[in-house]
């Protein structure tokens, strides 16, 4: 005799529930537009990407993408030597500048096997 596994369907019941209330939130608080609105208003969904904004792009009111902003990069440039005072003892050699052997950048090449 073959026993089924028993399933709580109140918990899963609420953990439906709850990722659906999660998803709709997700997407209510974002702008989301049909791909005929975009190809259209494609300047002007832009300017609303570029202000922070993200855009979900739907077929048929079915959610397939998401246009978001790109996070802006440090514009500073970053320092050189910053692990010398966390390991001292760390030195590179001068043979780690010379090229490689013959074989070995063969086989870098796919030429030998």
């Amino acid at each position: 005799m073959r026993t089924r596994p028993v399933h709580d369907t109140r918990a899963a019941g609420r953990k439906l529930s709850f990722d659906l209330a999660r998803i709709m939130t997700y997407y209510k608080a974002m702008i989301n537009l049909n791909i005929n609105e975009i190809k259209t208003n494609f300047s002007n969904s832009l300017a609303k990407v570029r202000k922070g904004e993200t855009i979900i792009v739907c077929k048929r009111n079915v959610p397939i993408a998401e246009i978001k902003p790109i996070v802006a990069l440090p514009n500073k440039k970053r320092p050189i030597g910053l692990t010398r005072k966390k390991y001292p003892e760390f030195i590179i050699s001068d043979a780690f500048f010379e090229p490689l052997p013959e074989d070995i950048t063969a086989l870098f090449n796919g030429e030998k096997r």
